[in-house]
């Protein structure tokens, strides 16, 4: 019988720490990311944050089967490295992750793509569950995806495969992105560059500007909050279209934190696709993922066992 995973969800606000039987999360906690200051100066504090979790769970890291990571960025899940990231945690490339967990914890070691984590999550527990072709898109932070094939995670040759819908231009004349290209779908509509279309819409310099805030002053009537979230709707449909023609999926997962106004968002996206979208067999139905939090979680702990 297997054992329970330590796992480790890797976002660029907040870190989330699980341990994970199955398809069961049995616990979980979560430490502030400080991404911007790099990795291994939250190593200790992640250490810290599994020991505190074991503790409240009366387990030893004997009872544990192996420690995974869903982290941003291009991973080299052969390798176990990270190879590139934007902008968060930036000194991970540089760390043998493998070597840390191994000194510090003595347990076997696996991470992938956060995204292709919450799409394994999802497929093998989730709402994607009895579909052999499925596309995830997550809303949060950046824009994420990943897709699954015939049965297959796709990760390429090069491990960038499927992962990147939120750095494909539909904007080409629009801001620089801060992977260094024009118009990418996070540039256009993401929480991370959130505050700058908030400035230039002409909201106040002094407000804490998320989706949650824009959504709300949005139902309340505020002009410039309709137009930031039409602008915004209009980006993660081009997105969602551009996945669709990629990868041809059967359906497509939304996830992530801008999914609490899911209500609002899939019907958007879903009239968006069935009338853009060049899809001549039928639809592609849009559906919002079974664990919006945990996906990556439940993801990243089953490729540990597989």
């Amino acid at each position: 019988m297997s054992k329970p995973i330590i796992a480790i969800d890797m976002g660029g606000t907040r870190i989330k720490i699980g341990i994970v039987h199955h398809d069961i999360l049995l616990d979980s906690t979560a430490i502030d990311a400080h991404s911007g200051k790099g990795l291994r100066y939250r190593l200790p504090y992640i250490q810290e944050a599994i020991e505190n979790l074991l503790k409240q769970q009366g387990l030893s890291l004997s009872d544990m089967g192996g420690l995974g990571i869903a982290s941003p960025g291009i991973i080299d899940s052969h390798r176990k490295r990270v190879l590139c990231i934007d902008k968060k945690f930036g000194d991970a490339p540089d760390i043998n992750l493998e070597e840390w967990c191994l000194q510090t914890f003595n347990l076997p070691f696996c991470i992938e793509n956060d995204a292709r984590s919450a799409l394994v999550g999802e497929s093998k527990y989730g709402n994607a569950k009895d579909h052999d072709n499925a596309v995830l898109m997550t809303l949060g932070t950046g824009i994420g995806s990943a897709a699954v094939i015939e049965g297959k995670l796709l990760r390429g040759k090069h491990f960038t495969a499927g992962i990147l819908g939120g750095h494909s231009v539909i904007n080409y004349k629009g801001s620089i992105c801060n992977c260094g290209n024009k118009g990418c779908v996070e540039t256009e509509a993401s929480t991370w560059n959130l505050v700058n279309i908030g400035k230039s819409e002409g909201l106040p310099a002094s407000s804490v500007i998320d989706y949650e805030m824009i959504f709300n002053l949005a139902e309340k009537g505020n002009a410039t909050a309709l137009e930031i979230r039409n602008q915004s709707l209009q980006a993660w449909s081009a997105c969602a279209v551009n996945l669709i023609h990629a990868y041809d999926p059967e359906i497509l997962v939304l996830t992530g934190g801008i999914m609490a106004s899911s209500s609002f968002i899939i019907p958007y996206l879903q009239q968006h696709i069935e009338t853009y979208a060049w899809t001549p067999w039928g639809k592609v139905n849009i559906i919002e993922g079974k664990f919006p939090g945990t996906a990556a979680l439940l993801g990243i702990a089953h490729l540990i066992n597989n």
